[in-house]
């Protein structure tokens, strides 16, 4: 199923892509266009969860699967690299919120300084290159504009959703009793709003607690959770 869910992202992240940057006329008047940018947006954000399930091995049995779609999913997003991100995952898990923690910030909770703090960490200057060429490749086909609209703003809003709701709100002070030992919390609401959210990655400290769970099989594990309490 892993398998399946992983494939569907990606095809319609570039289905979906494909289409606006081919057919939706950029105009200051047209709502469709912002729709658009949210839409490409939430599939970046799809995108990036697949390769984070992907460190965990667990959108395919096999370990050569589960680096495939890792690789290819990180790229897809921003030209990131797997196994850089992987590394940095670890330390993530295995020291949650502390200094060794590559996605915390100890010195300042302030959301715009952890947010350019996490940037700084992980923007690398090959991500840069790659990005650049594949922007001036693309220009050979589509506008400007339109790969400035719905090929860079969406990664950017993928970026943002991504920290705010899967870093920022789960693991920023205070550290409560309940979200120990990972120093994570869990968002509350109903599924809907978890799925729209962040793919259920709210469900933060049911992902710390149970990392080999799959992204849509967290709101099961939340609710095992609360069952066994």
């Amino acid at each position: 199923m892993g398998i399946t869910i992983a494939i569907t992202i990606i095809l319609v992240w570039g289905f979906h892509l494909f289409y606006s940057l081919n057919s939706v006329i950029i105009e200051p008047g047209n709502s469709y266009v912002y729709l658009h940018v949210l839409i490409q947006g939430f599939l970046y954000t799809g995108l990036f969860i697949t390769g984070h399930d992907a460190m965990h091995k667990t959108v395919a049995r096999g370990i050569k699967m589960n680096k495939f779609f890792g690789y290819l999913t990180c790229f897809l997003f921003a030209g990131l690299s797997f196994n850089r991100l992987l590394k940095n995952h670890k330390l993530h898990h295995k020291y949650p919120a502390s200094e060794e923690d590559p996605d915390y910030s100890t010195k300042s909770q302030n959301f715009f300084y952890w947010f350019l703090l996490f940037m700084k960490r992980y923007v690398t200057i090959t991500q840069l290159v790659i990005m650049a060429i594949t922007f001036n490749l693309l220009k050979f086909l589509f506008s400007d504009i339109s790969l400035i609209v719905f090929w860079v703003i969406p990664a950017f809003l993928g970026t943002f959703q991504l920290f705010y709701f899967g870093t920022y709100v789960p693991h920023k002070v205070p550290h409560t009793e309940e979200m120990m030992p990972h120093k994570a919390r869990t968002q509350k609401g109903n599924l809907v709003l978890g799925f729209l959210s962040c793919y259920y990655f709210g469900y933060h400290y049911e992902h710390h607690e149970s990392p080999t769970t799959p992204w849509w099989g967290l709101p099961r594990y939340k609710k095992t959770i609360c069952t066994n309490e």
